[in-house]
């Protein structure tokens, strides 16, 4: 045997070469946190999405200490200050039954940031399983599953809420799980795609050569790999979905009233919009913000996380 087919030889993982895998699985452990440095080094220089955090981390706080911060009970109703602009009192003014709109735009934050979080878990969960699957093992599980995520992606979302939503019943639970199990096609086609790419690598052949379970190498070395543009994508989506529980509530189909909801609050002035404009204004704003914040973080993830980024 010649010098270069004894290279080519020792140069290729045997079944059973644990010791390839550990060597390759270690190199990538190490080089893990200097690409995490690197990526925040990235988005901290990013002034917009540093913005956008700040301003969702202030409505988490909102969210968390809503009773303690907000200045009345949200759901008190006091017909003497029916429809009462912005005073000094209530600095955002009541709506048409006389409750504190800005005590019920606080409560709102927890709805919006409960079904925008949650909803988004559900879809990322159920999206990276699915999409996982199909990119790796191919063949008829892959053609399977692709057929159903084309199916479920041809139907109009909104209509698929509204339907999913009448079934199943208002309130905040359904809420979240309607959004989530109607948006997470987009999750599995996504990673299907990174997953094609992913299982050629080198490091999932000599998974495979070493012996290792599909399973083992799907959770362990191809899905963490492909988890850089879900989360994206998911901090992006989360503006969406808290658009489309607001549109739900909006409809009588979502949260249900006496809870705050921007979406419901919306609802309540909307009769009212021409005379009183303050009181659809505020959560018109405050869902305004929220989208806008969640997808300046998503810019910036999206530039901290991109390859082809140097410092």
């Amino acid at each position: 045997m010649s010098n270069a087919e004894r290279t080519s030889d020792t140069a290729l993982p045997r079944a059973g070469d644990a010791n390839t895998v550990e060597a390759a699985t270690a190199l990538m452990r190490a080089e893990a946190p200097k690409r995490r440095n690197r990526a925040l080094i990235r988005f901290k220089k990013h002034k917009p999405a540093l913005i956008g955090l700040v301003f969702v981390l202030m409505l988490f706080l909102a969210a968390l200490f809503a009773p303690v911060i907000a200045p009345f009970d949200p759901n008190k109703v006091s017909i003497l200050d029916s429809k009462k602009g912005p005073s000094a009192e209530h600095w955002l003014g009541n709506d048409d039954v006389g409750r504190d709109i800005l005590s019920r735009v606080i409560f709102g934050s927890r709805v919006a940031l409960i079904v925008g979080l949650g909803a988004t878990t559900i879809a990322v969960i159920i999206g990276v399983t699915v999409g996982a699957a199909a990119g790796y093992f191919g063949g008829k599980i892959d053609t399977v599953l692709s057929r159903f995520v084309d199916s479920l992606m041809s139907f109009p979302l909104l209509a698929l809420l509204l339907i999913l939503s009448a079934v199943l019943g208002p309130s905040l639970r359904n809420v979240v799980i309607v959004i989530g199990c109607s948006v997470w096609a987009s999750y599995a086609r996504m990673v299907r795609a990174e997953v094609l790419s992913l299982r050629e690598r080198d490091f999932v052949h000599a998974a495979r050569a070493a012996g290792a379970r599909n399973s083992r190498i799907v959770s362990r070395h191809v899905v963490p790999n492909a988890l850089g543009p879900v989360i994206i994508f998911a901090s992006l989506q989360v503006g969406g979905i808290i658009i489309l529980e607001s549109a739900l509530s909006f409809l009588g189909l979502g949260v249900q009233r006496p809870t705050a909801s921007w979406g419901t609050m919306l609802s309540d002035g909307r009769d009212y919009i021409r005379n009183y404009p303050h009181i659809s204004m505020a959560p018109g704003i405050a869902i305004t913000l929220t989208v806008l914040a969640f997808n300046l973080i998503g810019d910036g993830l999206r530039d901290a996380l991109d390859p082809r980024q140097r410092d």
